[in-house]
């Protein structure tokens, strides 16, 4: 991490903050979370009384929809949440795959990059 200066780091960890309130804040919207594991829902699909076909229908499109949403949410939050870690524990800005210094920049496109690619 002594590539990136005090400055740099501290606009990576709140670009990392903003991040992962954003994704949590999307989640709640579009998913449930049950056990710490996150699934897609459709709004007030649980509370559903109508039988009508088309509502159903209405519901299990936006479920179709909801559920990889949710996953690729579930997925990157999982890479922010790391990358905090990472800068916690000193280790923030390595590449996991050879070990060298991921530059500023593209930690700055991509606060939350595990690679140097």
């Amino acid at each position: 991490m002594q590539h990136l200066t005090e400055e740099q780091l501290e606009e990576l960890r709140a670009a990392l903050d903003g991040e992962q309130l954003d994704i949590e804040e999307q989640l709640a919207e579009h998913g449930k979370n049950v056990g710490g594991t996150w699934t897609g829902t459709p709004a007030g699909f649980e509370n559903e009384t109508d039988s009508d076909p088309e509502d159903a229908a209405d519901r299990m499109e936006e479920l179709t929809t909801n559920v990889p949403l949710v996953q690729e949410l579930e997925s990157r939050l999982k890479d922010v949440k790391d990358a905090i870690k990472k800068i916690e524990d000193g280790t923030y800005g390595m590449c996991e795959k050879t070990g060298k210094e991921i530059p500023f920049d593209r930690l700055e496109a991509n606060p939350a990059a595990r690679t140097l690619v």
